[in-house]
C-alpha cells in the first residue's frame, strides 16, 4: 500500500508541549526489527491499546511508533477537555440506553486516566472544573435547547444560566445563553500525555520521530516501512488517527480536518479581574464551526477555532482570525498577541461515527476521532486489544457509530468546501 503523506509535520509548535520543560525523547527506529505486535501512533489510543494488550499478553514483543515526539504530536495538540458523558453533537435522547452505557464506559476511563497520571509522579494541572457550552444564535439555542433534553433524560446534573450569569463567570456578554455541566475534566494536554506515556511497560519499545511510511500484507503478517527501517509484526495496530487513510484504510470514511488554537500571554490581574469569577474554566461552541474557549489556571486565554481541509492555512490568516475571534468575545482585553500559536488534525467523518476494528487479518484500527480523542480513544484502544485477544467487547459500531462512506476526490473536496460554506452561514453569529 502507497502513501502520499502518511504522518503529520506541523508548521507550527504545539503551544501546550512548548509550556513545559523540555523532554528527551525516545529514540527513532534506525534498525530492522522484528516483533509480535505493531503500534503505530503513541497518543491516547495507542498508548491504551499496547499497555492493555501488554496486560493480555505478557510475552508478547510490542513496539510503538509515532512521527512525532510524546506532546508534541496531536495528542498534546487539543484543547484539553476530557469529558465524562457524550459530546454535544452526539447527544440524542431518543437513544438514552445507548448513551447511558457509552457514559459509564467513558466516566470508568476517565477514573482509569486520573489513576495512572497520579501514579506517574508527574505534575499535571488537571481538575474537574466542568464545562460550559454557550449559544450566541437562535442556531446555538437550539443545538443548546437539544443537549439539554439529552441531559434532563439522562439524569445527569446542570446548570441552565442567563447571559447575565454567564458573563458574571466567564467574564463574555457574546452568548445569549449558556449551560454548565460538571462531568468534564480540564487538563494541559501535552502533560497529561506525557504522564501517560511515562508508564509505558519498560517491554514495549517506544520509537519517536519515527513515522511509518508505507505497509505491506505478508505472510504472516506486516511489514511497516519507517525512514531508518522496517517492523515485521504478527499484528498491527492503526491508532495514527486521520494519518490511516494515508497508509490505505479508512480513505473512503476519512477526511483530515486541520483546526487552530492560540493561547496568549498571562494576562495580568488588573484585566482578570474583568474576566469573571471562575479561575478555570472551559467553553464548547453549540456549532461546530464555533470557537472552543478556555480560561487556564496561571491566567491564560486559550481559543480554538477554523478548519481547513487536509492541510495547514497559512500562519498570518489564522493568527489574524482567532484574535478576531477571541476580541469579539472579549472586547475588554488590551491589545496583545499570542503567546503561542498552532494546528493540529482531526480524523474527521461524515456522520460522526467510528472507522474501528479488525479490517484485514491481523490489522486493527482506530479512527474517526472527530475531536472527541481523548477520553474516548483511550477507551477505544483499550477495546480493540481487547477484541483483538477474542475477548467479548461493546459493539462499538453500535454504541459510537460507523464511519459513513465518502466520495471520491475531487468531489469530496468540493462537497467539503460547500457544506462549511453554507453552515458558516447558517451559523454566522456562532463564529
Amino acid at each position: 500500500m502507497s502513501n502520499r503523506k502518511a504522518f503529520p509535520n506541523y508548521k507550527l509548535k504545539s503551544g501546550w508541549n512548548a509550556l513545559l520543560p523540555a523532554r528527551e525523547a525516545s529514540p527513532a527506529l534506525g534498525k530492522n526489527i522484528s516483533v509480535d505486535v505493531l503500534i503505530i501512533g503513541a497518543g491516547w489510543t495507542g498508548i491504551s491499546a499496547a499497555k492493555r494488550w501488554r496486560s493480555l499478553s505478557p510475552e508478547a514483543g510490542i513496539a510503538l511508533i509515532d512521527a512525532s515526539e510524546i506532546g508534541e504530536g496531536n495528542p498534546g495538540r487539543n484543547s484539553g477537555f476530557l469529558l465524562e458523558i457524550a459530546l454535544a453533537e452526539d447527544a440524542n435522547p431518543d437513544q438514552i440506553e445507548k448513551m447511558n452505557l457509552g457514559n459509564r464506559l467513558t466516566a470508568s476511563t476517565m477514573a482509569e486516566i486520573l489513576a495512572e497520571i497520579d501514579a506517574s509522579g508527574h505534575k499535571v494541572d488537571i481538575t474537574k472544573a466542568g464545562t460550559y457550552r454557550a449559544a450566541a444564535s437562535e442556531v446555538g439555542l437550539k443545538s443548546l435547547q437539544n443537549y439539554r433534553a439529552f441531559l434532563d433524560t439522562a439524569g445527569l446534573e446542570h446548570e441552565s444560566l442567563n447571559a447575565t450569569a454567564l458573563k458574571s463567570r466567564i467574564g463574555s456578554d457574546f452568548y445569549q445563553e449558556g449551560l454548565y455541566s460538571p462531568d468534564c475534566y480540564l487538563a494541559q494536554p501535552a502533560a497529561a500525555i506525557r504522564a501517560l506515556a511515562s508508564l509505558l511497560p519498560e517491554s514495549v519499545q517506544l520509537f519517536e520521530n519515527t513515522p511509518a511510511l508505507k505497509l505491506e500484507q505478508q505472510l504472516g503478517g506486516w511489514l511497516v516501512q519507517t525512514p531508518n527501517g522496517g517492523v515485521t509484526a504478527r499484528k498491527l495496530v492503526l491508532a495514527n488517527n486521520a494519518f490511516s487513510k494515508e497508509l490505505g484504510i479508512g480513505s473512503s470514511r476519512l477526511v483530515a480536518m486541520h483546526t487552530y488554537a492560540a493561547l496568549t500571554p498571562v494576562l495580568k490581574k488588573s484585566v482578570l479581574d474583568h474576566l469573571g469569577s471562575d479561575e478555570s474554566w472551559g467553553l464548547l461552541p453549540t456549532h461546530r464551526l464555533g470557537s472552543t474557549l478556555r480560561r487556564t489556571i496561571d491566567g491564560r486565554l486559550m481559543v480554538r477555532s477554523m478548519h481547513s481541509y487536509e492541510k495547514e492555512a497559512d500562519q498570518a490568516m489564522i493568527i489574524g482570525e482567532l484574535r478576531h475571534r477571541l476580541e469579539k468575545r472579549f472586547p475588554q482585553l488590551p491589545d496583545f498577541n499570542f503567546e503561542h500559536c498552532w494546528g493540529g488534525a482531526v480524523g474527521f467523518t461524515l456522520n460522526g461515527g467510528q472507522v474501528w476494528g479488525e479490517f484485514k487479518p491481523g490489522l486493527y484500527v482506530s479512527a474517526g476521532c472527530n475531536g472527541g480523542g481523548t477520553v474516548k480513544g483511550t477507551l477505544l484502544g483499550k477495546l480493540l486489544a481487547e477484541a483483538a485477544h477474542g475477548m467479548k467487547v461493546p459493539n462499538v459500531p453500535k454504541l459510537f457509530g460507523q464511519a459513513s462512506w465518502m466520495p471520491p476526490e475531487p468531489f469530496r473536496k468540493v462537497g467539503y468546501k460547500l457544506a462549511t460554506y453554507v453552515e458558516s452561514h447558517q451559523g454566522r453569529h456562532e463564529l
